[in-house]
């Protein structure tokens, strides 16, 4: 896994949820990446987020890179990609995935599958690739069971860096600072605002009329949303997100 705590958060929030069961029908998913990476000639990641580890299948493409197919490595994100990229490229495909996670958690459970994540990342060889995410959800559309990322050339070019597309109309959204609506409340991001200000809690609940309790419990809140361990962590990523 990449060294960027950020992605660790990330990894927290994907495995925080309850993934006891999977059961075997899911195995149509390896099928589909090694099929999806021969024809394509993609490199197809799928990540079993209830065991912690990855499978790579690597198309031509990825001969590039220097790639090759990997049957099981320990962890959910592809190391060797994200040492491709430079740390500011790991921190905006961090945000971009952080709020596609809170868009799909907002969805009503029959339209979770209908979208997707597709964003432009530039790597260290100068290379723009074209990078999808797929979630797979369990059979009642609550968990994540896997992620199935995929990395190709840049056949066709787009304007922003990351939409979110739903891939039964072919609508897509621009995936903006607008989409940090998903993520935290107005009242959180007014008290994270007041934090970054350097204010205490205690003068926040003078502020704002609201008991010093509430305040922590928005404080916690906003920790935990954001998958930082501290307020400070929490003011720069808030800050790299345009929501302070």
């Amino acid at each position: 896994m990449a060294k960027n705590n950020h992605f660790e958060k990330l990894d927290r929030l994907l495995r925080e949820q309850d993934l006891d069961v999977v059961g075997n029908g899911y195995k149509y998913v390896y099928q589909y990446a090694e099929v999806f990476a021969r024809i394509e000639n993609a490199i197809v990641v799928v990540s079993d987020l209830s065991k912690g580890s990855s499978r790579i299948y690597a198309g031509a493409f990825a001969k590039i890179f220097h790639i090759s197919d990997y049957s099981l490595i320990n962890s959910i994100w592809e190391k060797e990609i994200f040492d491709l990229m430079s740390e500011q490229e790991r921190e905006e495909k961090f945000i971009a995935e952080l709020r596609f996670f809170h868009f799909l958690r907002k969805l009503p459970k029959n339209r979770k599958q209908e979208y997707f994540l597709m964003s432009k990342l530039r790597l260290k060889t100068s290379l723009e690739v074209l990078h999808r995410i797929f979630y797979i959800h369990d059979e009642n559309q609550e968990n994540v069971l896997y992620t199935i990322c995929i990395y190709s050339p840049m056949i066709f070019d787009f304007p922003s860096k990351s939409y979110i597309v739903n891939s039964v109309t072919g609508m897509k959204e621009e995936l903006t600072s607008a989409a940090n609506d998903e993520i935290i409340s107005k009242r959180e991001k007014q008290i994270l605002q007041l934090i970054s200000s350097g204010m205490k809690s205690t003068e926040i609940a003078d502020a704002l009329h609201i008991s010093k309790n509430t305040v922590s419990r928005h404080r916690q809140e906003i920790l935990s949303k954001l998958r930082v361990k501290n307020s400070i962590e929490a003011c720069r990523l808030a800050g790299s997100m345009g929501l302070i």
